[in-house]
């Protein structure tokens, strides 16, 4: 061997130790050590750029629909004060539900609806001044313990009670829409667009991949006689938190909220759900989001090879928004955060058709997503904020009812984003159940 090779040699040995040094854990816990390479995730990094909010999009939204949602208020103000004034004649006639009982419920739920699909920029500083930012609450000693002294007040039979009279309260619900849900106007593609989705600047669709009356058409129920799951629900990204999440408590994160759904789609609709909690986003213990997606596909592919019973699938988020710009609504007078329904199209405008992230489920997913806020567009019309469509995969390709569900965000408390998954859990009990 001659000088020249045993100096490779050495080079060579060097640079395994070295890099053993740096990353030991990545080789003795059996994690891909060439995702850890600076070569590919920076490679990695490029080809998960976070999608944008489309501004043009958002604008256009709010001027083509801002006049006809004012004209639909007016319009429901004015029937809402001729049926009040028909109670008064008759006392003794059906009570009329809240929502549509006060007229000016109503026109609150049209300014929402259309508030919430105008860019952040736009946000108006009276806006700011009458919903007030959420306190954030640190994780003090006084505040642990306060908590520990409060839980164990509340016992499981009140907590049951309770989730009970939400139940009773949502199933009272009747159809209020405030936008027009005609066949008619939703085989107009233009309106179809501008009142339920948001289209991302990297992507594009058209009439015939959005089409309502298609939507419509698929049958998504499932049968509840089962004894294996039917529903799975995870998080890509567990690590998120609220405006007023205690450091350490997963129950105030997107995983406690998880819990609740669970709960009340198991003891108040009759599913059988699995909910994981398995954090994708963290990696030797630090925050680290740029693969969370491949480390969630790679666990949940086996796990649905597993229980193939397995029907619908939520991946359960929490928006980011400015910090200024406050998610939230009142729904059988509580606090509830508002709701995005996220699909990808595995289509980007700069590279066309993403073959390398195939997915033969993208038309019943779009018609999963449409069928739930068609619903909320009845029910609770103040409630959803659109389906936003962007260009990637999102793991959606995992089942025909595969659902990613951006919850409130950051700036709303923890108890806002709960509320919101009692409406959720009906308008899903509803799609489920035809």
């Amino acid at each position: 061997m001659t000088n020249v090779q045993k100096a490779f040699c050495i080079l060579l040995s060097m640079c395994f130790f070295a890099t053993l040094a740096v990353l030991p854990g990545t080789f003795f816990t059996g994690e891909n050590v060439y995702r850890h390479l600076p070569l590919y995730r920076f490679l990695e990094k490029r080809a998960h750029t976070s999608s944008c909010e489309d501004l043009e999009t958002y604008k256009k939204i709010a001027g083509e629909n801002g006049k006809y949602l004012g004209e639909r208020a007016q319009s429901e103000q004015l029937l809402a004060e001729k049926n009040e004034s028909e109670e008064l004649q008759t006392p003794e006639s059906t009570p009329v539900p809240k929502e549509t009982a006060i007229p000016s419920k109503t026109v609150k739920s049209a300014k929402i609806s259309e508030s919430a699909k105008i860019s952040e920029s736009e946000q108006t500083s009276k806006k700011s001044d009458k919903t007030p930012k959420p306190k954030k609450i640190t994780a003090s000693p006084e505040n642990h313990e306060t908590d520990k002294s409060q839980k164990p007040q509340e016992s499981a039979a009140q907590n049951d009670q309770n989730i009970q009279n939400s139940t009773e309260t949502i199933a009272a619900a009747v159809p209020h829409p405030i936008i027009d849900l005609s066949p008619e106007k939703l085989a107009d593609y233009n309106y179809l667009l501008g009142q339920f989705y948001i289209v991302d600047s990297n992507t594009e669709a058209d009439a015939v991949q959005i089409n309502a009356g298609d939507f419509l058409k698929q049958d998504l129920k499932i049968i509840k006689e089962t004894d294996t799951p039917q529903i799975l629900i995870y998080h890509s990204h567990s690590q998120e938190t609220f405006a007023d999440s205690r450091e350490g408590e997963e129950s105030d994160t997107i995983v406690g909220v998880g819990d609740y759904l669970t709960q009340l789609l198991t003891e108040n609709y009759g599913y059988q759900v699995v909910h994981l909690k398995e954090q994708f986003d963290m990696a030797g213990g630090e925050l680290d989001r740029s693969a969370a997606y491949d480390y969630a596909r790679d666990y949940l592919e086996p796990y649905l090879q597993e229980n193939p019973d397995i029907q619908v699938i939520i991946d359960l988020h929490r928006d980011g928004v400015p910090e200024d710009r406050h998610l939230v609504t009142e729904i059988n007078g509580k606090p509830t955060a508002q709701i995005l329904f996220y699909n990808g199209l595995s289509y980007t405008t700069s590279k066309g058709s993403l073959d390398y992230l195939p997915n033969p489920y993208i038309q019943q997913n779009l018609a999963f997503s449409f069928q739930l806020e068609y619903q909320a567009a009845q029910y609770y019309p103040q409630f959803y904020r659109g389906i936003y469509l962007a260009g990637y995969r999102y793991n959606l390709h995992l089942r025909p009812r595969s659902l990613l569900l951006e919850a409130g965000a950051q700036t709303n408390t923890v108890q806002e984003v709960k509320n919101a998954m009692e409406p959720f859990a009906d308008i899903l009990d509803k799609v489920l159940q035809g």
